[in-house]
């Protein structure tokens, strides 16, 4: 039995134009492969000016082209990689995509998924040509999400050209907010669960960071992590996927692994192993569960950019890409 369905990670998220065909993208590709990684979730976005806008538009300095999205993909497959073509959205005044709401304005809602379904279908036409062994419809975008009518008609527009499976990607506490879910082949979610202790005492502020977290800590929280998925897995009868899940190699981190912005936080490779070790001992075998993208693997990577106490995302180099490696290449 292979302990995990999709072992996978999230790939080249940021790039901009020309970073897909260069050297380093594909050297960082092979890295990659050397954790056992069978899957990347490959992250394209396209921009809108706020929350508020109601067009999506391709900044062509800067965003990668199609033909270099197309070559990559290519590149992956003859690398041996399954590819998740994940398109995504970002404001280019920082707001969070999930703070893109149109409240009960119906003209606007239209609006904007006429706008929305056209970057899905291109996306879908781009992974359909090149073959992907899958499509994301979205990340995070939680204004939408109870937008139910305008998902299942923007579905089928995309099913019409891509024949492959769909998952989309909400955020962790929101895995039962939208009843279209049925339409996907795979549930997603963005698995940044708080790590509390066992006693469920984080302490009389919530938002402060756990430094002594234990493995025992951490086993209890995804104990309840799993408990939801599998409740969430058994109510569309699909399985699930962590689209992101990850955690900074910074100390207390693991109690608000979404958080990048920390950074007075010290150094601790230990912390962000740990989180890894727990999650992958905890959902491995499990049949509802179907793997992961974890978060994330820069196209930049390499042995000459190693930063010194680098307190991301980031596990090359560091002691979670060991524990990652042993589930992944089981």
């Amino acid at each position: 039995m292979q302990n995990f369905e999709i072992k996978g990670f999230s790939f080249a998220f940021g790039s901009k134009r020309g970073d897909l065909k260069a050297d380093y993208a594909k050297h960082s590709l092979e890295l990659l492969k050397n954790t056992g990684t069978k899957w990347i979730a490959l992250c394209v976005d396209q921009r809108v000016e706020n929350k508020r806008s109601l067009e999506i538009r391709s900044n062509y300095n800067r965003n990668v082209t199609d033909v270099e999205l197309i070559e990559f993909i290519r590149f992956a497959h003859e690398s041996g990689l399954k590819v998740c073509l994940k398109p995504m959205i970002n404001c280019n005044d920082g707001a969070w995509r999930a703070e893109i709401n149109f409240w009960d304005d119906a003209g606007s809602w239209a609006k904007w998924f006429y706008e929305y379904t056209g970057y899905m279908t291109r996306m879908a036409e781009i992974a359909e040509f090149s073959g992907c062994e899958m499509l994301c419809l979205g990340c995070e975008m939680l204004g939408m999400e109870r937008q139910e009518k305008l998902w299942r008609e923007l579905i089928a527009e995309v099913r019409k050209i891509y024949h492959g499976p769909l998952t989309y990607n909400t955020n962790h506490g929101h895995e039962f907010d939208a009843a279209w879910y049925d339409e996907l082949d795979y549930l997603g979610t963005s698995a940044y669960f708080r790590m509390h202790k066992k006693d469920g005492n984080s302490g009389p502020d919530s938002w402060k960071p756990i430094m002594d977290l234990t493995k025992e800590d951490m086993l209890v929280s995804w104990a309840e992590v799993k408990a939801d998925m599998k409740r969430w897995s058994e109510h569309f009868g699909k399985k699930v996927l962590f689209m992101e899940i990850g955690c900074r190699s910074a100390r207390g981190c693991a109690c608000q692994p979404w958080d990048f912005r920390m950074q007075h936080l010290p150094y601790d490779e230990d912390e962000q192993a740990l989180f890894y070790e727990t999650c992958l001992e905890t959902f491995e075998n499990e049949e509802f569960f179907g793997g992961f993208f974890w978060w994330d693997w820069s196209v930049r990577v390499s042995e000459n950019n190693m930063k010194v106490n680098d307190t991301g995302f980031s596990i090359f180099g560091k002691k979670a890409e060991k524990v990652l490696k042993a589930y992944y290449c089981k």
